[in-house]
């Protein structure tokens, strides 16, 4: 069985908003490392435009030459996106269709090495389910004063044990977790 393992990038104050955390290439490296080893990474509709929109390859001539592996793993990736809106997809990309719980589910009894789920949304739907397997929360040394924040709404607790944590140069700091079950 596949793990589901989750990762975000989050400020001290709570909000994931990508355009407000740390970017340096010490950064990029440890996330470029997450997506290459996840057989394959499932998106909702906004983080896949999102990711698509950056990531895609060739980057821009403005995107400097550190970003390049990140990039290289995340357009490679074999992606799944939920969507209800989108009537197509590119970018080695394909539905994931029916049942969230169910479909994700399959996904994971697949053999291989892992999955990814990025964003806000999804991952609020999947935590729900119990679907996830490790959280990773990449908490940067910011306060920014607004959000968007994780898990509005989660119904349940969901109890968390701590399975590793790395600092780096920034001063952001990696904290993985596994549900307790």
């Amino acid at each position: 069985m596949r793990p589901l393992r989750y990762s975000i990038n989050v400020t001290l104050d709570g909000c994931v908003d990508h355009r407000v955390g740390v970017v340096d290439e010490e950064l990029h490296r440890h996330s470029a490392e997450i997506i290459a080893r996840a057989d394959a990474l499932i998106f909702g509709r906004v983080t896949y435009e999102m990711m698509a929109s950056a990531w895609r390859l060739p980057l821009s001539d403005e995107m400097p030459e550190w970003t390049q592996p990140f990039a290289e793993s995340i357009d490679g990736a074999k992606k799944y996106v939920v969507s209800s809106t989108l009537e197509s997809l590119d970018w080695n990309a394909e539905f994931l269709r029916g049942d969230l719980g169910e479909a994700v589910q399959r996904l994971k009894d697949e053999p291989g090495d892992g999955l990814y789920v990025g964003g806000v949304t999804l991952p609020l739907a999947l935590a729900e389910l119990g679907l996830i397997d490790e959280y990773e929360f990449v908490v940067h040394p910011r306060l920014v004063g607004h959000g968007p924040t994780l898990f509005a709404g989660l119904t349940d607790v969901v109890d968390l044990r701590l399975v590793g944590r790395q600092e780096f140069v920034s001063g952001a700091i990696s904290l993985r977790y596994e549900p307790r079950r």
